[in-house]
């Protein structure tokens, strides 16, 4: 069996949580966590599958000059680094909204607020999903309902590692907010996590104190304090942007 490429396994870290739960990606998520686990097998054509993430993969390898499962594309994309700063803006809005014209509940109007359009996974997100718009309903303006929820698991989140059970991991991260008019970061929360699954995990080990990203409700990778920096300052510009045509109420 073909052995898998650096970039190819830490795309498969970021891309199996929503992969499982059949969010996005192959029907045989097995395979990428074959990747992710144990390097095997590689992504193929499996990566195509993933037709969000390949727009921006490609938009910020062209602007680098560099594969599309490169590291560090595949970093820029999923956590955010330099490479992102090469993407021009306006082609980029200009791209993705050609590429995404048809998805229903996107929130173009970000794009005529006058703060840059990032090709970070925070502005796929928060800007052509639609969860933004359906904050609020089903619930009071302030606990933002279900939209909230699934905001928060499907973004790429930082956390601390407090303690180690089994295949599970008892972290301490930010949730995401809504106080019926903006999103934000609220103060840390404990949060359960999975890092290993029927023997086969993301990371060979996690220890407490680590310093972890986190996908729906799996610990995908270790960061470095750059690396947390980094994530943390995408996610602030993304919900700075969102915020400036946030649906109040999810009206």
């Amino acid at each position: 069996m073909a052995t898998a490429t650096a970039g190819e396994v830490l795309f498969a870290r970021y891309a199996y949580p929503p992969n499982e739960l059949g969010y996005c990606g192959p029907a045989d998520a097995d395979a990428v966590l074959d990747v992710a686990a144990a390097a095997a097998g590689g992504m193929g054509e499996r990566v195509q599958a993933f037709d969000g993430a390949v727009a921006y993969l490609e938009a910020i390898a062209a602007a680098a000059g560099l594969p599309p499962l490169d590291p560090r594309v595949v970093e820029a994309y999923w956590v955010g680094n330099e490479l992102l700063d090469r993407v021009d803006p306006a082609q980029f809005a200009k791209d993705i909204r050609v590429r995404f014209a048809r998805e229903t509940g996107a929130n173009w109007e970000v794009l005529a607020g006058g703060l840059p359009a990032v090709a970070h996974h925070s502005f796929q997100v928060f800007t052509v999903y639609p969860w933004v718009g359906l904050l609020g309903r089903g619930a009071t303006d302030t606990a933002g309902g279900p939209a909230l929820h699934i905001l928060d698991r499907c973004r790429i989140r930082d956390g601390t590692v407090l303690a180690v059970e089994g295949d599970d991991v008892l972290v301490r991260s930010r949730p995401l907010t809504w106080s019926g008019r903006e999103l934000g970061l609220g103060e840390p929360v404990e949060e359960r996590a999975r890092w290993a699954q029927a023997g086969r995990s993301l990371l060979a080990a996690v220890t407490p104190g680590d310093v972890v990203s986190l996908h729906w409700d799996w610990v995908c990778d270790r960061l470095t304090p750059e690396q947390r920096d980094e994530l943390e300052r995408r996610t602030t510009d993304q919900l700075a942007l969102t915020n400036a045509t946030a649906p109040a109420g999810g009206a």
